[in-house]
């Protein structure tokens, strides 16, 4: 009865193993087979990088006076608004989709330069929304009635492509109340790591702080961070914090998003209408949005900044400063908005391509990408990037280092773990290899010592 228990046991260990290394090979297979880049007819195309190039080259090669803005489309494919129906059959032999519309880029332009020239109203925004073909309006909660009544007489005389809408709560810069860097003037958020080959910086808002700011990684002002050489607010919202050693230090090209994670930057670049983005900051975290609308221009209380993105992304006071980027392209940093991360709201960055070209500084990106695109590709970042959650503030002080996502600065268990590699396929195939192995070693072993006993009782 023993022996027949044993070689159940045996048969069972036997047939285990067989079917781990089934199923270890189909694993190494099927990682084999994600592992291998598509080719270029299966790509999809719901990149902003390929959506935008595409359709900034359209509107480029048709002109502003027949084209009206370009964008992502809720299925991925650049769109590009047109105002004749050569124009369209030129944009859809380009594999684009082209919309008719009544109004030219060149009218939505004038109207916008109409609003610049009439007197200043804090408070207020306008940007060219390129869907709907219409120069949009707001107006927050401080616009008193009389400034609302003029502002809409004079956009029922530009046209009724010009339209206004109130919105909740004030258009303010979102400075105070948050780390990680401090000076006497307020609370911000760094935002990206660049240098001009002989000392390194961190770019943040221009409303942060004038040139001069010192700034500290604590409340106590024990750990000094840096102090602002150049700050540029109104007109753009941009500044350099020269660091205090001169140097960012290890991971200077991760960007916090909270929990001890991190976020590679590779580059930058310019963002595309209708392209989903992520902002994080010292105070809300992380969070995403979609650009709805770029060159806008913000009165704020302090003064006009023009140029801007224009987001759904949510923000509060002490994210000022903080980071806008999609696939690990740097887009923007946070300049300000209405609203917060409750309630939702409208949030304005500045383009950090402008700001580089006006500081003549580079972001610090990775080794690998040292030679790429440091200073403002023309193409944006993919649209089609994992939704990343909300998460609490990371407490890493600006260009110290931090885990980052992607299979860079992970652990060797964490890579051979992931089911996208051939990893966990090799474990099982190698466990299975061990159990048979081990199986044929005992019953061996288990056969030479009944030989022995047989004989042992035969011969004694």
């Amino acid at each position: 009865m023993r022996h027949a228990r044993r070689r159940i046991v045996r048969r069972v260990t036997r047939l285990a193993a067989v079917g781990g290394l089934l199923l270890g090979g189909a694993m190494v297979a099927q990682a084999a087979m994600a592992s291998e880049t598509p080719p270029a007819a299966a790509r999809p195309l719901s990149s902003a990088a390929g959506a935008g190039d595409t359709g900034a080259a359209l509107v480029a090669r048709l002109g502003t006076a027949r084209t009206a803005g370009n964008w992502i489309g809720a299925d991925g494919r650049p769109v590009v608004a047109v105002t004749d129906e050569a124009a369209a059959r030129e944009v859809r032999r380009a594999g684009a989709v082209a919309k008719v519309v009544p109004h030219s880029m060149n009218e939505l332009k004038s109207a916008t330069a109409t609003l610049r020239s009439a007197p200043r109203v804090a408070g207020t925004a306008w940007a060219v929304d390129y869907r709907t073909n219409r120069v949009m309006v707001s107006a927050d909660s401080t616009v008193s009635a009389a400034d609302w009544t003029r502002m809409s007489h004079m956009a029922a005389g530009i046209g009724n492509f010009v339209r206004m809408e109130r919105t909740k709560g004030a258009f303010t810069t979102r400075l105070n109340g948050a780390q990680p860097i401090l000076s006497t003037g307020g609370r911000c958020s760094a935002g990206f790591n660049v240098t001009n080959g002989q000392s390194d910086f961190i770019l943040t808002a221009g409303h942060c702080g004038p040139a001069g700011s010192t700034w500290f990684a604590d409340n106590q002002g024990n750990q000094q961070l840096g102090r602002t050489v150049s700050s540029t607010f109104p007109g753009n919202d941009f500044s350099l914090v020269q660091y205090a050693s001169g140097k960012a230090g290890d991971g200077a090209d991760v960007v916090a998003i909270g929990g001890g994670q991190g976020v590679r930057i590779t580059g930058a670049a310019d963002a595309a209408v209708g392209q989903r983005v992520f902002r994080s900051g010292s105070t809300s975290g992380l969070h995403n949005g979609q650009v709805t609308a770029l060159n806008a221009t913000v009165n704020y209380p302090e003064g006009t900044v023009t140029g801007l993105i224009q987001t759904t992304v949510c923000a509060e006071p002490g994210d000022s400063g903080g980071p806008l980027f999609s696939d690990g392209i740097a887009l923007g940093v946070t300049s300000g908005g209405n609203g917060d991360c409750t309630t939702g709201g409208t949030t304005f960055f500045q383009p950090v391509t402008r700001a580089l070209t006006a500081l003549n500084v580079k972001l610090i990106v990775s080794a690998q990408n040292a030679g790429g695109a440091t200073g403002g590709a023309p193409s944006p970042a993919s649209s089609a990037s994992p939704a990343q959650g909300a998460v609490a503030p990371s407490a890493a002080s600006p260009g110290s280092s931090a885990p980052v996502t992607g299979t860079q600065g992970r652990t060797l268990l964490a890579r051979l773990t992931d089911t996208r590699n051939v990893g966990p396929g090799l474990l099982v195939i190698a466990g299975s290899l061990i159990a048979l192995v081990a199986t044929r070693y005992i019953r061996a072993e288990q056969d030479r010592k009944a030989y022995q006993r047989y004989y042992s009782a035969t011969w004694g």
